[in-house]
């Protein structure tokens, strides 16, 4: 598969994905998503026994893009539900992926950026990244996201972050338990390397039936879970608030909220 919005690099122990549309700030198209899954699978048959995830430019992932939020206006309620199950689909994928994931996140990450950069097992983050859920801001659910961050912060810190959809720095973000490390921007793919090494070093079975014992032992309540975000996710775009807000972004004025 010949790959354009991400890169990949398999090195012999060590599978690097990174995200590569800088100019796009990153974002999240139909073709990154299936790129992203192919990439995963390429990592679980090679040799590699860690994946570091990393970003080009200046932002790690700024969400869905502009092109892709215009075309959702435009789909079918199949077609919402299809699309909403392959984002939950790759989230599910680098939540539970049989070895250790990490991510380097050099700058923003939002919305679905964000579940991409804090689903990773360890996520290393430059003072300059800033995480956010923001789909309340556009009238989307961050339903998706919902079904793992609670897993990962607790319930309390979940609504405040997914209800205000406020946009947070790498200090809080460390606070909160969704970055492993700060730090320097310069030194992130060297502290990234080193943690990889550090994986290296122990028994690649005993990591591998951990992260089993982590993610698999809960997968039908996951499943479970992520079908109604999948459902809620889709639901939300046949109402009023999603429309406006997302005209509103689309056009950058502040939106009308009608309740409906």
């Amino acid at each position: 598969m010949k790959f354009t919005t991400i890169k990949i690099t398999p090195d012999p122990f060590i599978f690097r994905i990174t995200l590569a549309r800088p100019e796009k700030r990153n974002a999240i198209s139909a073709q990154m998503i299936v790129e992203l899954l192919r990439a995963f699978e390429e990592a679980e048959s090679s040799r590699a026994r860690v994946v570091i995830l990393s970003a080009e430019g200046k932002a790690f992932c700024a969400g869905m893009d502009l092109a892709g939020l215009q075309t959702i206006a435009k789909h079918s309620p199949e077609q919402n539900v299809e699309d909403s199950r392959r984002m939950a689909l790759l989230f599910r994928r680098l939540y539970t992926f049989p070895r250790p994931v990490i991510a380097a996140v050099n700058g923003a990450a939002i919305a679905g950026g964000c579940g991409i950069a804090t689903l990773a097992d360890f996520t290393l983050a430059a003072p300059e990244a800033k995480f956010g859920y923001t789909e309340v801001r556009i009238g989307f659910v961050p339903a998706l996201v919902s079904v793992f961050l609670r897993r990962q912060i607790g319930d309390k810190r979940s609504r405040e972050l997914l209800l205000t959809g406020k946009i947070i720095g790498a200090e809080e973000a460390f606070r909160l338990g969704l970055a492993t490390e700060i730090v320097p921007a310069e030194k992130l793919a060297a502290r990234a390397d080193e943690l990889a090494a550090s994986l290296l070093a122990v028994s690649p079975t005993s990591v591998a039936r951990t992260k089993d014992l982590l993610t698999n032992t809960q997968a039908a309540a996951l499943d479970e879970e992520l079908e109604w975000a999948v459902r809620a996710n889709a639901e939300i775009r046949a109402t009023a608030d999603f429309r406006e807000g997302l005209a509103s972004f689309l056009e950058k004025r502040e939106p009308k909220w009608s309740g409906e």
